[in-house]
């Protein structure tokens, strides 16, 4: 009897173990977007509920978005700081997974703008160490002359990126952080920069300055662009424009600021040669059609599907990459035409091109 016993337990762990895979297997869940719906889970293939965007296994979520150390970013605010100086980057920095947290000269309720009080994280003296430190506009040219905010600043020699936005910049002008560096600006207070601060040179007409270790940015909606240029290099152009995408700011014109880094994270991805090769009508899943066509603000290709527009993410030349992960290999004929393209997905396929020249 208890060898019976002993037998069925046995047969009992390995049908556990072999529904615990199989659901592993079925197991499938969003592209990471950093939204609520990165920890949610389906039971079957289709999109996500929440951003709509197209379901993947976990096995194609490990192998295709591998963990990276996060970057920790302190964001300074200050009483009478501008609301979207500091929420647009926030909103930037969190879809990249930066580990963001805010902090004060106290741990007293800030006031911006007359509208939103916020409750910072930390104050200067308990605030934990950072890789980046962000400085934000609204009530700063008083606010950094304050002895005490200025010499935290100077402590940290082991941050690895200052960053600012609009009249932020004054944190780092008095810090001595931005001293024979070039700079800028929100445009009211270009002319106090360049005139209070001659070891500074001031940029009067830059969305940002990027100096290598230092960016800063022209007023309000343009942080947004110098954080996106931030993502762009330290986790590369495509990861930028992703994030650009599911926040529909279509405004942004990748790389249009001053550069005066080595690094450039926009070579070889904003001059695509050829590209509109690429663009076209193609077969697609279900014997339905997608269109490719170029955005001429960013230099890169779209799949139009269903009345919306898909980015895709240029890797080498003939290589793309798509929300999904997929990569899209297109092919040429004998003549170097196009003539269809490859999935990663189901690279057994070729989708044809429908308008090319020999059909």
């Amino acid at each position: 009897m208890k060898t019976l016993l002993i037998f069925l337990s046995f047969l009992t762990s390995i049908s556990i173990h072999s529904q615990s895979s199989l659901n592993a297997i079925d197991s499938y869940v969003c592209p990471p977007c950093n939204s609520s719906c990165d920890t949610l889970t389906f039971d079957k293939p289709g999109t996500c509920t929440h951003c709509a965007m197209p379901l993947i296994t976990e096995k194609e979520l490990k192998e295709k978005y591998p963990k990276v150390e996060k970057k920790k970013i302190a964001f300074y605010l200050q009483s009478g700081i501008e609301i979207l100086d500091f929420a647009g980057p926030m909103e930037v920095f969190a879809y990249a997974d930066f580990e963001i947290f805010t902090v004060s000269k106290t741990k007293e309720p800030i006031v911006s703008q007359g509208i939103l009080t916020i409750l910072p994280d930390y104050n200067i003296k308990d605030a934990p160490k950072a890789d980046i430190l962000a400085f934000f506009g609204g009530n700063a040219a008083q606010s950094f002359k304050d002895p005490e905010i200025i010499n935290w600043i100077q402590s940290q020699p082991y941050i690895e990126y200052h960053f600012s936005v609009c009249t932020g910049v004054f944190a780092l002008a008095n810090a001595g952080t931005l001293n024979g560096m070039t700079a800028t600006t929100f445009h009211n207070a270009l002319d106090g920069l360049e005139k209070n601060y001659p070891e500074i040179t001031v940029v009067k007409n830059a969305r940002f300055v990027d100096n290598g270790k230092v960016v800063t940015t022209a007023g309000i909606s343009a942080g947004i662009d110098g954080a996106l240029h931030l993502v762009a290099k330290l986790q590369g152009f495509n990861e930028a424009r992703k994030i650009a995408y599911h926040m529909e700011y279509d405004k942004w014109t990748p790389g249009e600021g001053i550069n005066l880094s080595p690094d450039n994270p926009y070579d070889g991805f904003i001059n695509i040669p050829n590209l509109e090769n690429y663009t076209g009508t193609y077969e697609y899943l279900h014997n339905a059609e997608v269109a490719l066509k170029i955005n001429a603000r960013e230099n890169s290709l779209y799949a139009i599907l269903d009345k919306r527009n898909y980015p895709l993410f240029y890797l080498k030349k003939d290589e793309f990459i798509n929300l999904n992960g997929d990569e899209i290999t297109f092919i040429k004929d004998k003549n170097n035409e196009i003539i269809g393209y490859k999935s990663s997905r189901d690279p057994e396929i070729i989708y044809k091109k429908l308008n090319h020249n020999n059909n």
